[in-house]
């Protein structure tokens, strides 16, 4: 293939995943917001929606109250000049035949049972499959991810590996027929808009992770922090967590939360743990 040097496009999307990343590490340090979507279930037989589907709620769009958890973990601390969404047209369809990271990532997690992932991204989707590996690792890495619970690690393996599931980006045509045969419909208005979790696939939907979501962008909340959130939330429902309710106005929503829809008054956040605790709202 052609170097990067050769292409200014890749180079300016690996130095917006850089700035990503750098949002990320900025709202973990002070405290983030982010949202959900899917309908949970368990790992294997059953099978997982993704958010469920219709009209959406109203979106929260203004300033939220202030926070009534007694941590500072989950406050709102904007980066400079985040990226809230990637500019230019999104490919609404691609090949449908996917493209595999050829690399093997560290064991994140200090203890437990060690799940394996490949990643893959569609081929005529434009997006690199290294780079979105990075990013799936940076939210699966933590601190605040599944692995904080001390029960659970996670490996990312090659392609034709053995693995536990896959963690697909697919254009919204291939994700939308993709989660129907996992027996999810991830439409809105008719289109294919949610991602989804189908038994041994996450398929996270390329226009929410190109333009994340209306509620987040007019609230400023960065693009990278709608990234963690969508891959920990689908992640939590291949790993048998159901859907959960905003446990308080002004709190931080928990990541099974189906935060692409709606925030119902809390505050947009990607961690399944804060401050080193299961951080969840009541059961959907």
């Amino acid at each position: 293939m052609p170097s990067s040097a050769r292409h200014p496009v890749r180079r300016r999307r690996r130095f917006a995943l850089l700035a990503q990343l750098v949002a990320v590490a900025v709202a973990v340090g002070a405290a983030v917001t982010v949202v959900a979507e899917g309908r949970g279930g368990q790992p294997g037989g059953e099978r997982l929606a993704a958010e469920e589907v219709g009209t959406p709620a109203p979106l929260v769009a203004g300033p939220l109250p202030p926070s009534a958890d007694p941590s500072p973990v989950d406050v709102v601390s904007p980066s400079p000049s985040p990226v809230l969404r990637v500019p230019g047209p999104v490919p609404s369809a691609g090949t449908g035949r996917f493209g595999y990271d050829a690399r093997s990532g560290p064991v994140l997690g200090r203890a437990g049972e060690v799940r394996r992932y490949r990643v893959a991204v569609e081929s005529g989707s434009a997006e690199d499959a290294a780079e979105f590996a990075d990013a799936v690792q940076v939210a699966l890495a933590g601190p605040g991810s599944w692995v904080d619970s001390g029960r659970l690690r996670l490996q990312q393996v090659p392609g034709a590996a053995p693995r536990d599931f896959t963690v697909y980006l697919a254009t919204a045509r291939t994700a939308g027929r993709m989660c129907a045969q996992g027996g999810v419909d991830i439409r809105i208005n008719g289109r294919p808009y949610t991602s989804c979790r189908a038994p041994g696939k996450v398929i996270i939907n390329l226009d929410r992770w190109r333009l994340s979501v209306p509620h987040f962008v007019s609230a400023g909340v960065p693009l990278a922090v709608y990234r963690t959130y969508v891959v920990n939330h689908e992640v939590g429902h291949q790993l048998g967590h159901r859907h959960e309710r905003c446990p308080g106005a002004g709190r931080a929503a928990p990541v099974m939360m189906q935060q692409t829809l709606f925030l119902n008054g809390c505050r947009a956040n990607p961690w399944p743990y804060l401050n080193g605790r299961r951080h969840a709202g009541p059961a959907l």
